[in-house]
This record gives structure tokens, C-alpha cells and sequence, in this order.
């Protein structure tokens, strides 16, 4: 069975021939419940997304801030498995045709099993893996099943690398770059910031692969100043804590869908005015 990183590769190419940037979602499997969480992915497509990101929920989620934090909290207090995850990904895939990706520590994949996992994300219609915490070096038995499974190997650059690390990683990667906009955990910001700009410009030397910045984003103003710069717009914790601060299921899933409307219209307008 294979995944679905042409899917993936379409979609964002697809966006680029509208003179756009995608919109790229992040949602954790679990959460508020697995089903909440399906139905919460389902909104965010339905109100313009892209490409979702469904986080496989992790105990000690070093990269992410307190508000992807408190959902990885619940997903895993409430049982949450990488079945769960497979089950996610493929229910939000089957009812949208859009391609979806897990965005993982490389901890609980090296625990299941890599060709396991892989196989498992092709045959649920996964077009692939972010993984932040995999070195580049130590990837390749990670690449081979994913190649393997056509599924995506997406890596992530941050602001204090090198140029020639950074064609490391874009050389070793498939699908998109994951620029980090700037140093730390992920979570809201008031300004994403020239940093952005400066690492995507010199992640572009490197690679013709598109490259998408997170880390920051939370409304459309900001969506449309990185949709200036970059191929895609990644944001996670806005619509987390759009389902956090909701006052049930049925509001967050419409609170996630405005959400993504919004957002929707700001990368659109964002490579409009850059």
C-alpha cells in the first residue's frame, strides 16, 4: 500500500500555481477525544486548509509550548494510541482526499517499529512524517520504509542554522521543509518576525522543495505576512486553543472551522500584497 506524498506534493503545487501559500493545519490525534479530534480535522479542511498535521500526543513534547501541551495532557489521559493516530489519519483522509501528515517525536516510532509504522500511515492514506527530534544523520532505516511506502520525510530547520546544515537536511528530506520561525517552543506570538524571512530565503538556496514556516502564526494578519515570504503557512496552537477555550465539542469544531476560514483568506491575501 502506498501513501499518499504525491498527494501531498500536488496539493502544494497546486497552491503555488493560484500564486499562493497552502495553509497547513496542526491538530493532536485524542483530542479533545478521538472522535472530537476527527471532527475537529474535518472542520479545519472544510474551512480552507491544506494539509493537516495530526500530532501523535507524546509525555514529554519538548519542542511544543504550554498550549499543545494541555491537549497532548488530555489526548493521553484519555487513552490515546498510535492506533488512535491511524485511525485519524485515515478517517480525516477518507472523508476529505487531502493529505495528511503525523507530526511525531522520533521516540514512540522507534517503540512501534519503523517499518510497522509506515506501513500502517500508507495503508491509513498518511502522506507522510514531520519529525523534529530526528537527526538527519541517524534517518536513513527511517527514509528507506518511508520511501519505501511513498510517504513523506519532512525535516525542520530553525533560525540558528547553518546554511550548509540546512542543505543537509533539505537534501535528506521529501514532501516540504518545516522552517521553525525562530528559536523555541511552539505557541501564539504577536509577530512572527524577520527571522522567518531571513531562514526561508536561505533554506531556498538549498532546495527546490517548498518551504513552510510554523512557530507563531495565530491569526490572519500574521498568516498573510508569512504567505509573503513562504510556500505555506503551518499554524497548531491557535486552533488548539480554539477548542481549549470552547465550551463544548460541537463549539470547537465550528470555532476551528472560522478559524481556518480566516486563516484561509490570509495566505491568499498575504501573497497577494508581497
Amino acid at each position: 500500500m502506498s501513501g499518499n506524498l504525491a498527494l501531498l506534493n500536488d496539493t502544494l503545487a497546486a497552491a503555488r500555481a493560484e500564486g499562493r501559500a497552502a495553509l497547513i493545519a496542526y491538530l493532536p490525534a485524542g483530542f479533545p477525544t478521538v472522535d472530537g479530534g476527527i471532527e475537529a480535522i474535518k472542520a479545519v479542511f472544510d474551512g480552507g486548509a491544506d494539509v493537516v498535521e495530526v500530532g501523535l500526543p507524546h509525555s514529554d513534547p519538548v519542542l511544543d509550548g504550554p498550549v499543545i501541551q494541555t491537549a497532548d495532557d488530555i489526548a493521553l489521559r484519555g487513552g490515546v494510541r498510535i492506533a488512535d493516530v491511524m485511525r485519524t489519519v485515515r478517517e480525516a483522509h477518507a472523508a476529505t482526499g487531502k493529505p495528511v501528515l503525523v507530526m511525531t517525536y522520533w521516540n514512540p516510532i522507534d517503540r512501534y517499529g519503523i517499518e510497522r509504522f509506515t506501513a500502517e500511515l500508507a495503508e491509513a492514506g498518511g502522506a507522510g512524517c514531520i519529525l523534529p527530534d530526528l537527526p538527519v544523520q541517524e534517518s536513513a532505516a527511517w527514509r528507506e520504509h518511508a520511501e519505501k511506502h511513498a510517504l513523506a520525510t519532512v525535516f525542520v530547520v530553525a533560525p540558528s542554522s547553518r546554511t550548509e546544515r540546512i542543505a543537509t537536511i533539505t537534501e535528506a528530506g521529501s514532501g516540504f521543509v518545516y522552517a521553525a520561525s525562530l528559536m523555541g517552543v511552539t505557541g501564539t506570538r504577536e509577530s512572527v518576525g524577520a527571522q522567518a524571512q531571513d531562514l526561508v530565503e536561505r533554506t531556498r538556496t538549498t532546495t527546490d522543495l517548498p518551504v513552510c514556516v510554523g512557530l507563531g502564526v495565530s491569526d490572519a494578519r500574521q498568516a498573510a505576512e508569512v504567505a509573503a515570504f513562504s510556500d505555506g503557512v503551518i499554524v497548531g496552537s491557535a486552533f488548539v486553543k480554539r477548542i481549549l477555550d470552547a465550551p463544548d465539542a460541537a463549539a470547537g469544531v465550528t470555532a476551528v472551522r472560522d478559524l481556518a476560514a480566516e486563516l484561509a483568506a490570509g495566505v491568499r491575501r498575504g501573497r497577494a500584497s508581497g
